[in-house]
């Protein structure tokens, strides 16, 4: 059964740092584009980073410059470090794993940053 893992979320101030991890069960890890998005309550999911298979990365606008995306081929491990981290980066932080018409989320881990 393919599984997505998260791990790493908090409570920082502002200005720190938090990594997140995310382990996917799957053999074929290299295929796979992997994103983090986030979402807070009452609000749509929006996507923070992508890094794909062939490990080209996206960052939305209000991270780029903070935050770095990640993959790990020896431990199919998935990596947001997360920089310089502000109150509106308070949310719950979600892996995602996308090929060709396949998708799976990860059940969240919550950052939150205190002003």
């Amino acid at each position: 059964q393919v599984q997505l893992v998260e791990s790493g979320g908090g409570l920082v101030q502002s200005g720190g740092s938090l990594r997140l991890s995310c382990t996917f069960s799957t053999a074929m890890f290299s295929i796979w584009d992997m994103s983090w998005y986030r979402q807070v309550p009452g609000k749509q999911r929006e996507l923070v980073a992508t890094v794909t298979r062939t490990s080209s990365t996206i960052y939305a606008d209000s991270v780029k410059g903070r935050f770095t995306i990640t993959r790990h081929s020896t431990n199919n491990t998935l990596v947001l470090q997360m920089n310089s981290l502000k109150p509106e980066d308070t949310a719950k932080y979600y892996c995602h794993a996308a090929c060709v018409g396949n998708t799976y989320w990860g059940n969240g881990t919550q950052v939150t940053v205190s002003s």
